[in-house]
C-alpha cells in the first residue's frame, strides 16, 4: 500500500484518475482522504472518482411479488449511507480484514496486514481514509438491500483527529474497534463523545466475549474475544441492516468540496478552467431529454447523414441509364451537403470547437474530460429511466401475450415498446458524437468547396484540432457506427494533419474483431492501457482508432514508431435484424481485417462457429477485391475458457478449424476463379501458434466480482506474442494507411453481393440456384417464343383477329407445370435443401411472376400486331375514298380561288389543315414509337447468368471487351488447372535451381537422382520444353482468338436470322446469344489445361452484344451520312445547327418549345434532330433498327401505315399544285 500511495503522490491528475478508475474496476478500496505530505492538509482526490460508475439492483417485495429495480450512476452522484470504521488504540485484530468480510468475503477489498506482500511498517498509509461501495445484485443472498459506502480510516484514530471528525460528521453509522471499554483507557473520552451523539454507533471490544447488545436505541456493543471470524461479520451485518432499515443521513461524494478543513484536488485553476468551459457547453442541454439532444444540436450526423450514406452506396450499384442516374444522385448528395452546411453553425458546436482552439493544452485536456464526465452523467440518468420504463412495458406486453388475445391494449403497449426502443437508440450521447459532428461539418463544406468567409473559416481547422488530440492518445472514430459508413474526406484530412505534425511515421495496425459483448475493448484496454470512447452504458459502435507510441526502451527492436489500435463494435448485434445484421457484420469485418497488419479474432468460449462464417465472407470478399493490395494476418483468442487443459483438449478442434477454413477458402476460390489453395493464402494464420485461450474475466458474479488475475496474465502473454510477431513486420506508412482506407472502403462499396450471405457455402448454393433459375426462365421463354412464332403468320394473314390471355396460358400450361415440378424437386431433393429452404418461397413467387409477365408481354405484342393489321386494312379501304375527296376538294378550292389573287402560303395553309385531319384519323389507332434500353437488357441478361451488376458496370466502363479479338495476350483471362499449376511451379523451381547451379558451377548428384526419381528432364531437355511451351502458348493464344471470332460469327448469323425487321426487337434474342456463348465457352474449356476466369465470359458476351449492335447500326450510320450531305442543318457547325433550331421554333410559333429551349437547350435540340430524322425516314420510306439511339424495333408495323399516308401525301401535293 505504501508503494501504491507513493505512485499516487508522484502522478499527475490524469494518471491518478486512471489509477483510481482501474482500482475501482478491480473492486479495491479507493483513497477518500489523503494527508498532503508537505503541508499536512487533508486532500480529497474528488477528480479521481469522476469516471467511476456504479451499477446495482434493489429488490422490494409487495403483495407476494418482488420488484427488481436497476440503478446506474456516476459514483460521485450516488447518495448512499456510509459506514465508517475507526480503530482507537492498538489491536491485534485487523479492521480491514473484518470489513472485507462485510463487503466480499472472497476478495480483499481493503488491503490488510495478512495480505501477501504486506509489511508491519506503514509510512504513507496512516491518516489515509479509503472508501469502497457494496452494490447488491437484487438477489436473495445479497448482504445488504441497497448500495452502501464503507469507509476505513487507516492508523490509530486517537492520533488522527481531523480525519476522524470529518468522517464522524459524514457517516450514517460509526463502527469503532477498541482494545477495552475500561474507563481509564485513552479511548474512553472518544467513546463517550460518540455514545452521546445522535449517530448510530457499534462498539467492537477486543476484551469482551458478549454477543451483540443494544445498550440504547441505535447504540450497540459486540465482543470480539474468542469469537469465530465468521460469526462476528454475520452479527455485524444484521446490526447494520437493522440500523439502515430506518431513515438515516446519506453521503454524497461530490459534497466533499463543501466540507470544512478538506481541500479538493479539483480546485486547481487549470481544472476549473476546463470545467468552466465544459459547463458552458453542458448548460445548453442539461434540461433536455437526452434523446432529443442530437436532433437539435448535432443535425449533420442524423437523418441527413443516413440519407447521404444510402445514396452514396447506391452510386456504386447503378442500373439502367447509368449516366443519368449518376448525375441525379450526385446532385442529391450535393443538396444534402448544402443542407448540412446550412445547419452546421449551432451554438453547441461553436462553443466546443472554440474551446478546443483557444484553451492551452492542459486546460484542453481537462475540458475534454469534464465534457465527457458531464455528458455521460446526463446520459446515465436518462438511460436508467428509459431502461426501467422499457422493462416495465415489456413485462406488461408479456402478460397480455399470455392471455392469447389480440387486444387494442396489447397493440398500444407494443407500439410504446417500439417507441422506447428507438428512444434508447437515440439516447446514446457521448464525446464521440461531438467529434463525429465536427467531421460531418468538415465533410459538408469540403464536399462543396465552400469559400472561407467570416466564421466559416472555422471548419478548415477541424482536422488539425482532431489531429492534436489523436497524437495525445485520444481515440478517433474511423467508421460511424450508426450509419455504418466511413467519412473518407474527414479521415483523410485528419491523417494528413497527423503526418504534418509527426512526419510520415510507420505504424503497426492492430485490429480486433468479435461478437457483441465478448470483451474486445476490455482486452485492448487491459493490454495497452487504453480508454476507447464508449457512450455511457453502451457497447462500442462502429470502429475507433488510437495511436500508441512505442517507449524509448523498446523502440530500437521494431521498425515502426507507433501501434495503431482499431477497436470495433461487436458482430451479431441484437439491435439489427436479419439480412441487415449479416450485411453490416460482413462489411465491417472485411474492412477491419483488411486494414490491420494483424487482427485479433475474439471468441467467447471454445466454439468459433460465428467467426468462421464471417471469416469465410471476408476471404471471399478479399478474392474479389483484386485492385486492393492486402496482407492481413490473424490470431484467434478464445475468452472465458476455464479448463486449464483447454490447449491440449482442443488440438482436434484446431485441426477441424483449419480444415474448415481451408475447405471454404477453396470453395470461394472456385467461385471467384482465384489461385488460392488454403485460408492462409489470403489471411496469414498458423493454427499451431495463433490460437490462444483466456481465463474468465471475473471471479464470481458482478457487480461485486473482482477480476481474475489469470486474465491479466493471459493478456500479457498475448501482448508478448503480438509484439514478437510485430518485430518481424515493417509496418505501414501513415500516408499508405490513409490511401489503404480509401481504396479498401471504395472496394467495399463496389462489393455488395457476398455481404448478404452467412458463409461461402451459402454463396455457392445461391449461385447454383440462380443459374438453375436462369435455365427455368429460358425454358419458359423458349416455349413462349415458339407459340409466338406460330401465331405471327396467322395474324399477318388475317386468320386471327384476337388473342386471349387464357389461350396463351393454356398453350404454356404443359411447360409451366413441368417447370414448377422441377422447382419443387430441386428444393426438396438437392443435397443442400436445408440451406435452400430460406429462398424457396421467394423463387416460387419469382417464377410465377415471371410467367405472368411473359404471358402479358406476348399478349400485348400480339395485340399491337393485330391493331396494326386493322389499321392497314382501314387505310386500304379508305385509300380510294380519300383520293376522290382530295381531288374534289382540290377542284372546289381551285374554282373558289380562280378569280382571287390568293397567296401561295394561304393555299398551303388551307390544304395542310384538311390534310392534318385526315392523317390524324388514319393514325389514331397506331401505337406511338417506344424506346428501348439495350444497356439495361444486357445487364438483365448477364444478371440472369449470375454476374453481379458491379462486375458488369466495371467491364463496361473499362471497355476492354471492345477489342477482345485483337488482344495480344489472353493470359490474364485464364487460370491453370491444378495439375498444370503444379507443373509450372515445378518448372520454375527447377529453373531457379539450375540458375543457382550455374552460378556456383557445381552440380549435385542428389539433384540428378531427384530429377530421375521425379521423372524430370535434363537441362537441355528443359530448355527445349521451355521453347516448346512458349510455342504452345503462342498457338493457344491464336486458338483463343480464333474461338472468339468463331463465336462472333455464329452469334451474328443467329441475329441476322431473327425477324427483327418485321416483328421488332426482343430481349429474348440477347438471352439466346448469352446461352450460346456460355455453352461454347464450356465446350472450349473441356480437355484444356486451364479454365477461363469470369472476366473472359463477361467480356466475350459484351463483345458479341457490341458486334451485333454494330451490324444493325450500319443502316443508321448510312442514313446519318445521307442527311449530313443533304440537310443544311446538319452540314455545318454547331452554330449553324442552333440557327436552324431557332428558325424551326419561329415557324412553329410554339411558346412552350421556346421555354424548353431556354431552360434545357439540349432537350430541344435533340427533339429537333429526332423530328428531322423521322421526316427523312418516312419521306424516303426507309426503315432501320438502332438500339443505341433508343429507337424501337417495334415501329415497323406502324411505319407501314405512315408510309402509305406519305404516299397519299405525295398525291395530295401534286393535286395541290394542280389546284
Amino acid at each position: 500500500m505504501d508503494v501504491q500511495m507513493a505512485v499516487f503522490h508522484c502522478s499527475d491528475s490524469f494518471l491518478k484518475q486512471k489509477m483510481i478508475t482501474k482500482l475501482s474496476q478491480c473492486q479495491y478500496a479507493l483513497p477518500l482522504l489523503v494527508p498532503d505530505l508537505v503541508t499536512t492538509n487533508i486532500v480529497c482526490p474528488l477528480w479521481t472518482f469522476r469516471q467511476i460508475t456504479k451499477t446495482w439492483k434493489t429488490s422490494t417485495t409487495k403483495d407476494n411479488s418482488t420488484t427488481v429495480t436497476m440503478k446506474s450512476m456516476p459514483v460521485y452522484n450516488a447518495e448512499t449511507p456510509m459506514v465508517s470504521f475507526f480503530r482507537l488504540g492498538s489491536m491485534s485484530l485487523s479492521k480491514s480484514q473484518l470489513m472485507n468480510a462485510l463487503i466480499n468475503d472472497r476478495h480483499n477489498t481493503f488491503f490488510h496486514r495478512n495480505c501477501p506482500g504486506s509489511t508491519k511498517s506503514r509510512h504513507l498509509m496512516d491518516g489515509v481514509a479509503e472508501i469502497a461501495w457494496y452494490c447488491p445484485a437484487g438477489k436473495p443472498n445479497d448482504f445488504f438491500l441497497d448500495c452502501i459506502a464503507f469507509c476505513n480510516l487507516h492508523g490509530d484514530s486517537l492520533a488522527i483527529v481531523k480525519q476522524r471528525e470529518i468522517l464522524t460528521e459524514m457517516s450514517s453509522v460509526i463502527v469503532v474497534l477498541v482494545p477495552t471499554l475500561e474507563k481509564n483507557h485513552e479511548s474512553s473520552a472518544v467513546i463517550s463523545m460518540l455514545y452521546k451523539s445522535s449517530k448510530p454507533l457499534i462498539i467492537l471490544s477486543a476484551d469482551n466475549e458478549c454477543s451483540a447488545v443494544e445498550m440504547k436505541p441505535q447504540k450497540y456493543k459486540l465482543g470480539l474475544k474468542e469469537r469465530s471470524q465468521s460469526d462476528v461479520p454475520e452479527e455485524l451485518k444484521k446490526i447494520i441492516r437493522s440500523i439502515l432499515s430506518r431513515p438515516q443521513t446519506s453521503f454524497q461524494l461530490k459534497t466533499m468540496a463543501k466540507v470544512s478543513g478538506v481541500r479538493v484536488d479539483e480546485d486547481m485553476e487549470v481544472c476549473q478552467n476546463g470545467k468552466s468551459a465544459a459547463m458552458e457547453l453542458v448548460k445548453l442541454i442539461e434540461r433536455m431529454d437526452v434523446s432529443e439532444i442530437k436532433e437539435k444540436f448535432l443535425p449533420c450526423q442524423g437523418q441527413l447523414w443516413y440519407e447521404w450514406c444510402k445514396i452514396n452506396k447506391e452510386l456504386y450499384h447503378l442500373k439502367g441509364h447509368i449516366e443519368k442516374e449518376m448525375v441525379q444522385k450526385r446532385q442529391q448528395l450535393k443538396e444534402i451537403r448544402q443542407k448540412q452546411c446550412n445547419m452546421s453553425n449551432n451554438e453547441m458546436m461553436r462553443l466546443f470547437t472554440e474551446s478546443l482552439e483557444r484553451l492551452p493544452p492542459n486546460d484542453r485536456e481537462y475540458f475534454l474530460k469534464w465534457t465527457q464526465i458531464l455528458i455521460d452523467a446526463l446520459s446515465k440518468d436518462d438511460l436508467s429511466s428509459i431502461l426501467q420504463s422499457y422493462d416495465e412495458t415489456w413485462s406488461e406486453v408479456l402478460v397480455l401475450k399470455n392471455k392469447h388475445e389480440k387486444s387494442a391494449q396489447l397493440n398500444e403497449k407494443q407500439a410504446e415498446l417500439e417507441h422506447l426502443s428507438k428512444k434508447l437508440q437515440s439516447a446514446t450521447f457521448g464525446l464521440e458524437h461531438l467529434f463525429r459532428e465536427m467531421g460531418q461539418i468538415y465533410e459538408a463544406h469540403k464536399f462543396l468547396e465552400r469559400p472561407s468567409l467570416g466564421r466559416q473559416t472555422e471548419w478548415t481547422k477541424y482536422p488539425e484540432l482532431a489531429a492534436d488530440l489523436m497524437i495525445k492518445g485520444h481515440p478517433m472514430e474511423l467508421m460511424d457506427g450508426d450509419a455504418g459508413h466511413v467519412p473518407l474526406l474527414w479521415i483523410s484530412s485528419l491523417l494528413k494533419e497527423v503526418i504534418k505534425k509527426l512526419g510520415d511515421q510507420k505504424v503497426f495496425v492492430l485490429s480486433v474483431l468479435g461478437v457483441q459483448s465478448s470483451g474486445k475493448s476490455t482486452m485492448l484496454n487491459a493490454m495497452f492501457g487504453l480508454q476507447f470512447a464508449v457512450s455511457a452504458g453502451r457497447c462500442t459502435k462502429g470502429a475507433y482508432m488510437q495511436l500508441v507510441k512505442l517507449s524509448e526502451e523498446i523502440k530500437k527492436d521494431y521498425k515502426f514508431e507507433y501501434v495503431l489500435v482499431v477497436d470495433t463494435e461487436g458482430l451479431r448485434a441484437l439491435e439489427l435484424a436479419g439480412n441487415a445484421t449479416l450485411h453490416h457484420d460482413n462489411e465491417l469485418a472485411t474492412f477491419v481485417v483488411g486494414l490491420g497488419n494483424m487482427t485479433l479474432i475474439n471468441i467467447f468460449g471454445e466454439n468459433p462457429a460465428d467467426m468462421q462464417d464471417v471469416l469465410q465472407i471476408v476471404v471471399q470478399a478479399f478474392m474479389r477485391m483484386k485492385k486492393v493490395k492486402l496482407s492481413p494476418s490473424c490470431v484467434f483468442v478464445h475468452q472465458n475458457v476455464t479448463d486449464i487443459s483447454a490447449v491440449e483438449k482442443n488440438m482436434d478442434g484446431k485441426r477441424r478449424l483449419q480444415e474448415k477454413l481451408d475447405k471454404m477458402a477453396q470453395l470461394a476460390a472456385k467461385e471467384e476463379v482465384c489461385d488460392v489453395e488454403c485460408f492462409s493464402d489470403v489471411i496469414a494464420f498458423d493454427v499451431q501458434k495463433d490460437v490462444k485461450y483466456f481465463a474468465q474475466l471475473w471471479e464470481g458474479s458482478p457487480p461485486m466480482a473482482p477480476p481474475n488475475p489469470g486474465y491479466s496474465e493471459s493478456v500479457q502473454e498475448l501482448k508478448a506474442v503480438i509484439l514478437s510477431k510485430a518485430s518481424h513486420s515493417t509496418g505501414i506508412l501513415l500516408s499508405h494507411f490513409n490511401a489503404k482506407i480509401q481504396d479498401l472502403w471504395n472496394a467495399l462499396m463496389n462489393e455488395h453481393f457476398v455481404f448478404s450471405f452467412k458463409n461461402t457455402l451459402e454463396i455457392a448454393v445461391y449461385r447454383k440456384l440462380e443459374a438453375q433459375y436462369g435455365n427455368w426462365t429460358w425454358a419458359l421463354r423458349s416455349e413462349m417464343l415458339n407459340i409466338e412464332n406460330q401465331l405471327y403468320p396467322r395474324i399477318e394473314k388475317g386468320q386471327l383477329d384476337k388473342v386471349d390471355k387464357v389461350y396463351l396460358e393454356k398453350q404454356m400450361s404443359k411447360k409451366y407445370t413441368e417447370i414448377t415440378k422441377a422447382i419443387v424437386a430441386y428444393f426438396e431433393d438437392d443435397k443442400d435443401k436445408e440451406m435452400l429452404v430460406q429462398w424457396r418461397s421467394r423463387f416460387e413467387i419469382k417464377i410465377d411472376e415471371f410467367h405472368e409477365e411473359l404471358v402479358r408481354d406476348v399478349k400485348r405484342k400480339l395485340d399491337e400486331l393485330i391493331q396494326q393489321n386493322n389499321a392497314r386494312k382501314k387505310f386500304d379501304n379508305k385509300m380510294t375514298e380519300f383520293e376522290n375527296n382530295l381531288l374534289q376538294k382540290s377542284k372546289e378550292l381551285a374554282h373558289l380561288l380562280k378569280c382571287t389573287d390568293a397567296d401561295v402560303e394561304e393555299l398551303k395553309g388551307q390544304f395542310n389543315t384538311v390534310w392534318s385531319l385526315w392523317v390524324k384519323e388514319l393514325t389514331s389507332d397506331t401505337k406511338p414509337i417506344e424506346n428501348i434500353s439495350l444497356d439495361e437488357d444486357q445487364c438483365n441478361v448477364l444478371g440472369g447468368l449470375g454476374v453481379e451488376s458491379s462486375f458488369i458496370i466495371e467491364s463496361k466502363q473499362s471497355k476492354k471487351y471492345k477489342n477482345l479479338s485483337e488482344t495480344g495476350n489472353y493470359c490474364c483471362y485464364r487460370t491453370p488447372k491444378k495439375s498444370e499449376k503444379l507443373y509450372e511451379e515445378s518448372q520454375q523451381s527447377q529453373k531457379n535451381k539450375n540458375k543457382a547451379d550455374r552460378d556456383t558451377g557445381k552440380q549435385s548428384k542428389i539433384f540428378d537422382i531427384a530429377r530421375k526419381f521425379m521423372g524430370m528432364a535434363s537441362t537441355t531437355q528443359q530448355e527445349q520444353q521451355h521453347k516448346s511451351k512458349n510455342s504452345f502458348q503462342h498457338e493457344e493464344q491464336e486458338m483463343i482468338r480464333l474461338f472468339i471470332n468463331q463465336v462472333e460469327q455464329e452469334c451474328l448469323k443467329v441475329m441476322k436470322d431473327k425477324p427483327v425487321a418485321t416483328r421488332g426487337y426482343s430481349s429474348t434474342y440477347l438471352e439466346e446469344l448469352a446461352k450460346h456463348v456460355k455453352q461454347r465457352v464450356t465446350e472450349f474449356e473441356s480437355g484444356r489445361k486451364y479454365t477461363f476466369k469470369k472476366e473472359f465470359t463477361v467480356d466475350l458476351l459484351l463483345y458479341v452484344f457490341d458486334r451485333a449492335e454494330t451490324v444493325y447500326n450500319k443502316t443508321g450510320v448510312g442514313i446519318a451520312g445521307e442527311m449530313v450531305c443533304n440537310f443544311s442543318a446538319f452540314s455545318g457547325n454547331r452554330l449553324n445547327l442552333e440557327k436552324h433550331v431557332l428558325a424551326s421554333l419561329a415557324e412553329k410559333e410554339d411558346f412552350n418549345s421556346f421555354i424548353t429551349y431556354i431552360r434545357n437547350p439540349r432537350k430541344q435540340v435533340e427533339a429537333f434532330i429526332k423530328e428531322e430524322v423521322e421526316k427523312y425516314m418516312f419521306a424516303t420510306q426507309k426503315v432501320f433498327f438502332s438500339p443505341t439511339e433508343g429507337v424501337t424495333g417495334r415501329f415497323c408495323g406502324a411505319a407501314v401505315t405512315h408510309q402509305r399516308a406519305i404516299s397519299l401525301g405525295s398525291k395530295g401535293v401534286d393535286l395541290q399544285k394542280e389546284a
